[in-house]
């Protein structure tokens, strides 16, 4: 922004410095010129009261002192004294035409050609010529004295404009600042008003909607702390029902499987808690090739019971995740169950590394997800094709651990 606003700024400067400043060199210039040719008109006239061209006598025509060259033509514009240029003969004849003043400039130049009265008749014309030296040294220093002005115009404007971003710029960064430093409870410094009405309006905005987040929070963490206690009670009563079938003289199948499938579910209460809370993990990693190996074992059982299997390939070497084991853990278990569930055939957990990512895909010989595969793992849509919230909350629980959960066409063979 800083930048834009000072090239804009810096940029109408010099853009109206150039518009004002050339016109008026070129005035000026125009001006000097005309001056010049005033001046030496006025003394040319002055010249002639001191030329006579009755030629009584025989007398040779005498010029005055002057330190421009002057010429006196005849009525053919033929040299009576002096020694002019030649163009100024053409001039000459001119002004003994029309018995008027006449002008010219042109070859470093500037000349004036005056008609002289005989007898109250133009009996001749008197040419004067001056060097332009000195107009064209008073055309560069205008020129320089305009572009020093330009110059310093643009950058009194780039000062200006690099002042004026600094003061619209920090109320901006402060307010990025302080949105970024909203923490996860949803709290938000005190920002500092700038004056400036639009940014002041924006971060009074932003105060409020972070106290509304806080508050929102503040209920979802409640929320969880109440869910959690009422749900463990009833987690552990059952628990206890269980392990006292467990001490009977023949406990029923059943039990230690269903103690397996309490223990499951308080784990992933845990789990679910810790997340929604974001709760600090440390500096977890998971042992991705151990967590599949566990979650096979614990589904090999109920899958061979259906005539179906589950294989793990082995991986190439240790692969391990930033991530905390047990979300991890929660995520395969997802998606293996949701294969186990709608899929069909063998069942395949594969540990890859990909870029320096660790990734997890598990696979079925099921036909796939029917439409847009993307539905099923979008909470709100996913129950339409009969996944329900299981893979949502998968995706949730892995970007909650900076990862990615999704789907994969199947790609016929060729």
């Amino acid at each position: 922004m800083r930048y834009r606003l000072v090239v804009a700024i810096a940029g109408v400067a010099a853009m109206a410095v150039v518009l004002f400043a050339v016109p008026l060199g070129f005035v000026l210039n125009q001006t000097y010129r005309d001056q010049e040719l005033l001046k030496l008109q006025r003394d040319a006239v002055e010249a002639t009261r001191s030329v006579d061209i009755s030629g009584q006598g025989g007398d040779p025509i005498e010029l005055p002192a002057s330190t421009d060259r002057l010429t006196v033509y005849g009525s053919r514009g033929q040299e009576l004294a002096g020694q002019g240029l030649p163009a100024t003969s053409a001039q000459a004849r001119t002004a003994f035409r029309e018995a008027r003043i006449v002008t010219g400039s042109g070859d470093g130049q500037f000349s004036v050609a005056v008609p002289l009265l005989n007898n109250e008749r133009v009996g001749g014309v008197l040419v004067a010529e001056r060097d332009d030296s000195a107009v064209g040294l008073r055309e560069r220093n205008t020129w320089l004295a305009l572009v020093v002005f330009a110059v310093g115009l643009v950058a009194l404007a780039t000062m200006a404009a690099l002042l004026m971003a600094r003061h619209l710029a920090r109320p901006l960064e402060r307010l990025a600042k302080a949105a970024g430093n909203v923490d996860r409870r949803g709290l938000i410094e005190g920002i500092p008003l700038s004056g400036i009405g639009e940014l002041d309006a924006i971060a009074t905005a932003l105060s409020q909607s972070a106290r509304r987040l806080e508050e929102t929070l503040a209920r979802e963490r409640t929320f969880s702390a109440d869910a959690s206690h009422q749900m463990r009670t009833p987690l552990a009563a059952l628990r206890i029902e269980l392990e006292s079938l467990q001490l009977e003289e023949q406990p029923p199948e059943q039990v230690e499987a269903a103690i397996q499938q309490v223990d499951r579910l308080q784990n992933t209460i845990d789990t679910l808690l810790m997340v929604a809370r974001d709760m600090p993990r440390g500096d977890r990693v998971a042992d991705l090739v151990k967590i599949v190996e566990q979650v096979r074992k614990g589904w090999e059982a109920k899958l061979v019971s259906g005539e179906r299997s589950i294989r793990v390939p082995s991986a190439d070497s240790l692969v391990a995740a930033a991530a905390d084991p047990v979300v991890v853990d929660q995520v395969l278990y997802v998606l293996v169950e949701n294969a186990v569930r709608h899929g069909s055939g063998q069942v395949t957990i594969t540990v890859r590394e990909i870029a320096g990512w660790a990734a997890i895909d598990v696979a079925d010989e099921g036909p796939g997800f029917a439409g847009d595969p993307e539905r099923a793992f979008g909470r709100g849509k996913s129950s339409d094709d009969g996944h329900g919230i299981g893979l949502a909350l998968a995706r949730s629980l892995a970007e909650a651990e900076g990862g990615v959960s999704g789907s994969r066409r199947r790609v016929p063979a060729r």
